[in-house]
């Protein structure tokens, strides 16, 4: 019989930084082909297959998108985790250099596959629910590019609420939101408070997603991510959405693309420093101890590149 080393694939490119550029490529693909797939359930496909005809009711619709997000989420960083660390998001890469050590070197290599994997996933999307969108687009009348083709874009990339006048209030809500996220991804994984056990992590960072997206998620999209909204607005400009996804001009909001990217990165910081200030640095003033079991600062690979 066989033994399990003798099966094992040769290492090469998997034991350096090539192998987790890859699993965060294909856990952001992951990540976005079930997150943008759920919006494409609400916006085009229930409703074009007959199984309702409103898109966006409420809550209803909403909370089928939030959950939907968050289960993307889950899965995603159960996909990549291993290798990785399933980031699969650029803010919590700078975070996590910022405030965990994670080296500099690979945070431009990170940030590259997970926009490079957003956009596979969104153009995974679009050629699973093409014909939905495009009887959707035919149905009510839209030209694709033109500003009524806001609902079907929106399947990929995020926009401002109308009653938002000017670019302060998206900015200012992708601070706050991504602040949490990372705030609450540093409070499930510090090994000096109370992380997740039993590899529940990825589960309950999905519940985060969940959270931030029902309370947070109106006023522009909740992407909390500049790869979750860059790599999908980049595909749909391809598709055809023109100025409506590059740069994102709106009739409140004008060249909005850089919005989800700055405001993320602002807020992944800040929720980053509030955190270790307020919390992790009480905890190691008190001198406690590092939970057994649990590796500090998360599981890494080893680069032998």
């Amino acid at each position: 019989m066989a033994t399990a080393a003798a099966s094992r694939p040769a290492a090469g490119w998997r034991r350096t930084t090539v192998g987790e550029y890859a699993a965060e490529f294909l856990g952001t693909a992951t990540l976005i082909a079930f997150g943008d797939g759920v919006v494409a359930m609400a916006v085009a496909a229930l409703n074009q297959s007959g199984r309702g005809t409103k898109i966006f009711d409420a809550s209803g619709d909403w909370l089928l998108i939030t959950w939907g997000w968050g289960f993307a989420v889950t899965f995603a960083v159960y996909v990549a985790g291993g290798v990785s660390g399933a980031h699969l998001n650029p803010a919590v890469t700078l975070s996590l250099a910022l405030r965990r050590g994670f080296p500099w070197s690979k945070v431009p290599g990170y940030m590259l596959t997970q926009v490079v994997g957003a956009f596979a996933g969104a153009a995974l999307v679009y050629a699973v629910y093409k014909g939905a969108i495009d009887s959707y687009e035919r149905a009510n009348h839209i030209t694709r590019g033109d500003p009524n083709s806001l609902p079907t874009y929106s399947i990929f990339a995020t926009f401002p609420a109308p009653y938002l006048q000017n670019f302060v209030g998206p900015l200012v809500d992708q601070i706050v939101g991504t602040a949490f996220l990372v705030g609450f991804i540093f409070a499930l994984t510090d090994e000096f408070n109370q992380p997740v056990r039993a590899n529940l992590a990825p589960l309950v960072v999905g519940f985060v997603v969940v959270a931030v997206g029902i309370s947070f998620g109106a006023n522009a999209g909740y992407a909390i991510n500049p790869a979750r909204d860059l790599g999908p607005r980049l595909f749909a400009w391809v598709a055809g959405y023109g100025s409506v996804a590059m740069p994102g001009d709106y009739a409140n909001v004008s060249t909005y693309f850089w919005i989800p990217i700055v405001g993320p990165f602002l807020g992944g910081a800040i929720g980053a420093y509030i955190y270790d200030w307020v919390i992790r640095d009480t905890l190691l003033a008190r001198g406690e101890e590092p939970a057994p079991g649990v590796e500090e600062h998360g599981r890494t690979v080893e680069d032998r590149s």
